[in-house]
């Protein structure tokens, strides 16, 4: 255990060693014989400090959350409370300060209790709050506080290792995921409100003329002798699209303010055009890229499917991968070896020793035992770096995003992506709804063939810009400087000028751009052409 000095500690040690060094000065030995006995007193406070504490964590000090599961599902932006029990099992009373939570940056976490005691044998409820500000997977890892022994002048930080997990989904998909899929209720909620068009159906639409190869069953007689002409019945049938959404989702898109990155953004947008299309019967397929092709979701339909795009959606846009993580398998190794070590203290030794594999065998054995989630091992550059990734996903740590953005290579896989989808999609009722940034003109050469060959297969295609990382990191700051304001305005600029270029282009190729820096809950505008049917089911 390490102990630390308080602030009225270090006064009286301060006025001891200013007391000795003025008594020898001064020639008085009482004043020596004072401030000697001072700095004695406190070197046995310290050593009563220890073992009160000792004697409390034997005793069993520990802390417990209140709730059934060991991990909670929230919607990005939403609040919840967390009730927590901090146990003393001593005859002692415990005096704890500076109580605090140790969570992923993507959580605010609050506590309502800073500093008091638990009475001896008792216990303490202390409510944890916690805003969801960023989609994934993120962790609660601790508790930590410094507990004071019995003169109170020294303090013993001390760590409760009881992992929570909470799961962060986008606002605007957390009410469809909670509907019911089962019963009367979920049985046809698939259907939706599809759309319409002219052909064999149900439902009876007009009156019309007969044309040359109508068939004579649809022949209306009774009709056709009162008006003295044949006429025949027009039926509606129920129409339902192909619709493909594509995420560029490039590493560069998550700088910025937690919770207002680029990618923030993009996810609800992603997500709430789902569950819009979901909701009137389309099905509706994923496809989420960077530098490599993350993820892709073939189309379907109901609130099953809707729930696995979600999932995908969480999954893959994060930065445990190693070619999307800036951290190498031996700063990772670091820093699992201490998060692991107040869970397994064994495993931290190994790590110390450089035993890897007995490490490594610890590692799956407490990711088996106290992980919060169960996730899929993400891509690692052997099997030592997958494993370690896998602790981390498992556990909500977060990792930092590469530093070297994805840049021409997303657009590359973007072009074969699409002219995947140009030979896998036969329906000519389908669309595409693209969100990704700007291309540039070095990108263009890329995806310009795979767009004329989509519109050449008669495909409905969409298009929506996100601002860039710098855009989004100095446009939302409360306290920017005017240094930073001008550069936020050059940027801006630059990149309304390369969203104008590329809006005409796209509109040479027949793509339809729809404008998305809107408020929440606003319906998106083309900013171009009259759309198709199909364009307007997109929106």
């Amino acid at each position: 255990m390490t102990s630390y000095p308080t602030s009225t500690c270090v006064h009286v040690a301060t006025v001891a060693l200013v007391g000795a060094v003025l008594g020898i000065a001064l020639r008085a030995p009482a004043v020596v014989g004072w401030c000697g006995a001072l700095l004695v007193g406190l070197a046995l406070a310290r050593a009563v400090t220890l073992l009160s504490v000792a004697r409390i964590r034997a005793a069993g000090f520990e802390m417990l959350w209140t709730a059934s599961g060991r991990t909670v599902q929230l919607s990005r932006g939403a609040s919840i409370e967390l009730d927590t029990e901090i146990r003393n099992r001593d005859s002692l009373a415990a005096r704890f300060d500076h109580l605090r939570v140790v969570a992923s940056p993507g959580l605010a976490v609050d506590v309502d209790v800073c500093a008091g005691e638990v009475p001896a044998g008792g216990s303490i409820a202390v409510k944890v709050r916690v805003q969801a500000l960023r989609v994934g997977y993120h962790g609660i890892h601790s508790l930590s506080l410094e507990l004071r022994g019995a003169p109170g002048l020294f303090e013993v930080p001390l760590s409760f290792a009881n992992p929570f997990g909470v799961e962060v989904i986008p606002a605007r998909a957390g009410r469809q995921l909670r509907l019911p899929s089962g019963g009367g209720q979920g049985a046809n909620s698939h259907a939706g409100r599809a759309g319409k068009g002219r052909g064999d159906g149900s439902e009876f639409r007009e009156l019309r003329d007969y044309l040359p190869g109508d068939p004579f069953r649809r022949v209306a007689w009774k009709a056709s002798a009162r008006r003295g002409k044949l006429l025949v019945r027009q039926f509606d049938w129920e129409r339902r699209d192909d619709i493909w959404l594509v995420l560029d989702a490039s590493v560069e898109h998550w700088a910025g303010e937690v919770g207002l990155a680029p990618l923030d953004g993009a996810i609800e947008l992603i997500s709430g055009l789902a569950r819009r299309h979901l909701g009137v019967g389309d099905r509706v397929g994923l496809v989420v890229l960077a530098g490599r092709e993350l993820v892709s979701i073939a189309p379907d339909h109901g609130p099953g499917h809707f729930g696995r795009l979600m999932a995908a959606l969480i999954a893959h846009t994060d930065v445990r991968s190693a070619d999307r993580c800036a951290w190498d398998e031996a700063r990772l190794a670091l820093e699992v070896a201490e998060h692991i070590r107040p869970l397994d203290p064994m495993a931290s030794l190994h790590f110390r020793r450089r035993r890897m594999d007995r490490m490594l065998r610890r590692v799956a054995r407490v990711v088996q035992q106290r992980a919060p989630f169960e996730r899929p091992v993400p891509y690692g550059r052997s099997a030592a770096d997958a494993s370690l990734r896998h602790y981390a996903a498992c556990f909500g740590l977060n990792l930092p995003t590469r530093s070297e953005p994805d840049g021409g290579r997303a657009f590359q896989v973007m072009a074969s992506c699409l002219n995947g989808l140009a030979l896998r999609t036969r329906r000519r009722e389908a669309a595409i709804h693209i969100v990704a940034p700007a291309p540039r003109a070095d990108d263009w050469r890329l995806i310009k063939t795979a767009l004329r060959s989509l519109r050449s297969r008669g495909l409905s295609l969409r298009w929506s810009f996100f601002p860039p990382a710098v855009v989004a990191g100095t446009t939302h700051a409360p306290d920017r400087s005017e240094r930073s304001a001008v550069v936020a305005r050059a940027v801006l600029g630059r990149e309304a000028l390369a969203e104008s270029v590329a809006r005409r282009q796209l509109r040479r190729l027949g793509v339809a751009v729809v404008n998305l820096t809107r408020q929440r809950g606003a319906r998106p505008e083309a900013t171009d052409r009259p759309v198709s049917r199909a364009e307007e089911r997109v929106s």
